[in-house]
């Protein structure tokens, strides 16, 4: 009784086979078929090959939400290079809400403002990768899959005593509230004020103002390699003694998560103006360098996604399975073409030779088919 329900199992499995097996008796081989099969094999491979390259590369999501985050400090990472003395200018950092910020730990160091041969290589190459990032955006993409992180800028040297000494090279962090401010560079050092602060300026003659400053760097938050800053490299050179200098920075919060990093940081983007103090001609102002930034309320997640194992198996199926059927398919409307055209030829040719007129000879001679002269 065993035996029997697991014949009738075997038989019920037998008859729901959706793939019955030919016998080969019932299989013809042809040289068509077979270049057919070589080429889809070939296709089937080469395209396999390149789905394995796009299971392997990760693409970049962007995703926006609101940042609920006020109570952190923001932190500001300088290094600005001005052409005047370091005891002539001084910077500060005043808030929206008028509180000045403490840059005790900013530093001072006198340097020469012209660059050497290395650092003017390091300066070009920044700001080519900056031009590059302005035109094809989907290159920070690559940067922050790659997580690259060059070499900081050369610090200016000040080994050789020959050099004049006539820049000041301020550098360091400060730590402000996430609100709207003001980090400014101008004449003077600060004076504590109850409504707010002043530079003593009064003693410092107006031929000697120069405010031809190069940022090597201006970062806010954590600095993270992956990411290139807008300001990195930036020259400004004013043959005139008062000129202001003005940059417009928003501040966007962001969430870095790759294969290779996970931080917290802050992307800006800046506008520029600069122009000339001339009190005489209307353009009033004070001379110096002023960096004006804002946050924005909405916080950017850079997240790296990569494609699921299951995902990459489905597509692989979806090749190998739809090149056989196609081939499949095209090989076999090949041959019932090839056959209907053979078929056509075939049938023209049996016509042909039932018009020709056949004449009945003896038992001792041949049937010769005769042919008319027009047909000849």
């Amino acid at each position: 009784m065993r035996r029997l329900s697991k014949k009738k199992a075997l038989t019920l499995v037998k008859e729901i086979d959706a793939f019955p097996k030919v016998p080969e008796s019932y299989v013809e081989s042809s040289a068509s078929g077979g270049t057919v099969s070589l080429l889809a094999f070939t296709l089937i491979a080469v395209l396999s090959f390149l789905e394995f390259f796009v299971y392997r590369d990760t693409w970049i999501k962007y995703e926006y939400e609101v940042d609920k985050d006020f109570s952190s400090k923001l932190k500001i990472n300088i290094d600005i290079t001005v052409a005047m003395r370091c005891k002539d200018i001084g910077a500060d950092v005043l808030d929206i809400a008028e509180t000045m910020i403490p840059t005790d730990a900013l530093k001072y160091d006198p340097v020469d403002f012209e660059l050497t041969p290395q650092q003017q290589l390091w300066q070009s190459t920044l700001l080519q990768f900056q031009d590059r990032l302005r035109v094809e955006q989907a290159l920070q993409d690559v940067l922050f899959k790659a997580a690259m992180k060059g070499p900081p800028p050369a610090p200016l040297s000040n080994e050789d005593d020959s050099f004049s000494r006539s820049a000041c090279r301020i550098h360091g962090h400060v730590y402000v509230n996430k609100v709207a401010g003001n980090f400014h560079i101008t004449v003077g050092k600060s004076i504590p004020h109850p409504r707010g602060h002043a530079h003593l300026s009064a003693f410092i003659s107006d031929d000697s103002y120069n405010f031809s400053h190069r940022i090597d760097h201006l970062s806010f938050g954590e600095a993270i390699p992956g990411i290139i800053n807008p300001l990195d490299g930036i020259e400004k050179v004013t043959p005139v003694a008062s000129h202001m200098f003005q940059y417009f920075i928003t501040i966007v919060p962001t969430k870095l998560n790759t294969h290779k990093l996970s931080a917290d940081t802050h992307q800006f983007s800046v506008t520029e103006q600069e122009r000339v103090i001339n009190h005489v001609l209307g353009s009033h102002g004070i001379s110096g360098i002023f960096m004006k930034y804002d946050i924005s309320s909405l916080m950017v997640k850079v997240t790296e996604h990569h494609m699921p194992l299951w995902r990459f198996l489905i597509r692989l199926c979806g090749i190998i399975g739809g090149i056989f059927s196609t081939t499949g398919m095209l090989h076999s409307a090949l041959g019932f073409l090839v056959d209907v055209i053979c078929c056509r030829f075939r049938m023209g040719s049996y016509k042909h030779l039932k018009d020709v007129p056949v004449v009945q000879l003896t038992n001792s001679e041949t049937l010769i088919p005769t042919v008319d002269n027009d047909q000849q």
